[in-house]
């Protein structure tokens, strides 16, 4: 099979090409899936220039993607042959990402896609999905609550204004421009406010006067002001987001508040957590309440560093390979 690959770290045109590799065989509790896209998400470029060791001599990138079990290893059920499928975590831990013709991996991370659904939107499911779940549920039931999406155009914040909406919630997003505003908005957020306004802060208050319950957070530092004059007392502010530089964190105020402030890292989820987001995206997915609203950039195999680098440039929308 065809597979983009680098075996050192580095710029993605200086490292990454595409070779011909033995096709993979799946083990027992495996599937092997035929590709059909291969999405592109930030963590992919920052595992490929990071200082953590490769898992192995030769590392095929990316994390997400959607395809067609065509083969299972022992004691996997021989019906979920032929099943379209998206994928998370592939790249994770082991040498086969999804930015290849087949990938191999455990039959739990290759989760069935619903009838109706494109396998192009179920191919950038997993990371921003699942993150976005688990923030939004990290702490309860979601029902009736007011829920403040920083980055309402992000590809987590994004996939969080339509859990959170469809799990019952009230959501505010903040954006840094109109058109993100519209994409926030068609997500289903009931109010849109530009972080950048001077009043930005009046304006959440104004549609949540008690205080927002909790904040999904991609900029701890940027918007930490902002967000301790929206959050209620004993609110949560759960960020999945790293800056270059750590914010120094009011922990006098968040006590004042019984604030509970959370971190969330999609790899090391619990298994139940992950369980529970996967269920929760499939029950969603089946009710027509997601929807793939952010723009596309694809891109073809050929193609990955140009893919790598977009995303990297940080290019509004999902970036995906086409296999």
């Amino acid at each position: 099979m065809r597979a983009a690959v680098y075996s050192r770290k580095g710029v993605a045109r200086e490292v990454l090409s595409v070779v011909e590799v033995p096709d993979p065989q799946p083990g027992a509790g495996e599937v092997r899936v035929r590709m059909n896209y291969s999405a592109v998400n930030p963590t992919d470029w920052k595992m490929r220039v990071s200082e953590a060791p490769m898992v192995g001599p030769q590392q095929t990138p990316n994390q997400d993607g959607s395809g067609v079990i065509d083969s299972v290893g022992e004691g996997v059920d021989s019906a979920r042959a032929g099943q379209p499928v998206w994928i998370f975590h592939a790249a994770w831990q082991r040498t086969g990402g999804t930015a290849a013709e087949f990938v191999v991996l455990p039959e739990g991370q290759a989760v069935p896609v619903p009838d109706g659904v494109d396998l192009s939107f179920a191919g950038g499911l997993g990371i921003p999905f699942i993150t976005a779940h688990g923030c939004l549920y990290s702490d309860g039931p979601i029902e009736g609550r007011t829920i403040l999406v920083a980055g309402g155009a992000g590809a987590v914040g994004n996939a969080a204004i339509q859990l959170a909406v469809h799990g019952g919630a009230r959501v505010i997003a903040t954006v840094s421009s109109e058109e993100k505003g519209r994409l926030a908005t068609a997500a289903g957020a009931h109010v849109v406010v530009n972080y950048r306004d001077a009043d930005a802060a009046q304006q959440i208050r104004a549609a949540a006067p008690g205080g927002v319950s909790r904040i999904i957070e991609v900029a701890l530092g940027t918007n930490r002001e902002l967000n301790l004059a929206v959050l209620s007392p004993h609110g949560v502010i759960v960020t999945y987001a790293n800056e270059l530089t750590d914010p120094e964190i009011p922990i006098r105020t968040l006590m004042t508040m019984n604030a509970t402030l959370r971190f969330a890292l999609v790899y090391v989820f619990t298994p139940e957590q992950i369980a529970a987001a996967t269920r929760g995206i499939t029950e969603a997915l089946e009710a027509g309440a997601l929807t793939a609203l952010l723009p596309e950039h694809r891109f073809t195999l050929d193609q990955i560093a140009e893919a790598h680098d977009a995303v990297e440039a940080g290019v509004l929308g999902k970036v995906l390979i086409e296999l």
